[in-house]
């Protein structure tokens, strides 16, 4: 049978240690946080002069010499993530209040805030909408013509309405669509007349004056 063991120790007087209290600080006046921010950027841009990559660590090579004007430059889609971020937590706290559609909103909030991360990481935007709240559209451009191969155009390039195409110069029209395939009137032709279906009430109203008449 095993021994037990006593502990020696003497721990009687432990006395707990105070816990440190920090002082609140003031609130800083205007004057005081325009101050703040012009020295954190006057230290932001010295560091810049020092190191060409400070501040590009996360962002891809084939992004870091784009200009802030360009449609979907870091610096916008920076300021895109930080807004999407506070939507998606404003959605999140109506889901919990029970909001209906909050939940998929927060999801989609939080789904542009993925793709815009991985264009910073990997220079690829992969979402077909861009802007601070996804107001603009993407347009595709073709890298590698397609070609039919087989039928009666078999040979002739492909085209899809919307897209650039580099051999045409230009993006490729409904109306182009509609002159190369001859189709007139495409709107009209599209759009599918709503019919109403009557109700086929035969059956029943028959069964009804069969049990009228047994009984």
């Amino acid at each position: 049978m095993a021994k037990r063991i006593k502990a020696k120790t003497d721990n009687s007087g432990w006395v707990e240690p105070k816990k440190k209290v920090r002082k609140k600080r003031k609130p800083m006046s205007v004057e005081q946080k325009a101050a703040a921010a012009e020295r954190l950027e006057k230290a932001r841009q010295a560091r810049a002069e020092k190191n060409p990559d400070y501040g590009q660590s996360g962002i891809h090579e084939s992004l870091r010499n784009l200009s802030d004007d360009y449609p979907i430059s870091p610096k916008k889609v920076k300021v895109w993530i930080k807004t999407q971020k506070e939507l998606a937590s404003a959605e999140r706290r109506a889901h919990k209040a029970g909001i209906k559609g909050a939940y998929a909103r927060m999801c989609d909030h939080e789904g542009y805030v993925k793709h815009m991360n991985t264009y910073l990481r990997n220079g690829d935007w992969c979402d077909l909408f861009y802007g601070e709240h996804q107001e603009k559209k993407i347009s595709r451009r073709c890298v590698a013509q397609a070609y039919h191969w087989y039928g009666p155009k078999k040979g002739q390039p492909k085209f899809d309405v919307g897209t650039y195409y580099p051999m045409l110069g230009t993006v490729y029209t409904q109306e182009m669509y509609n002159e190369e395939n001859g189709v007139e009137n495409a709107d009209v032709q599209n759009t599918k007349k709503r019919t109403t279906r009557k109700r086929n009430k035969g059956p029943v109203e028959g069964k009804v004056k069969k049990r009228r008449n047994t009984a």
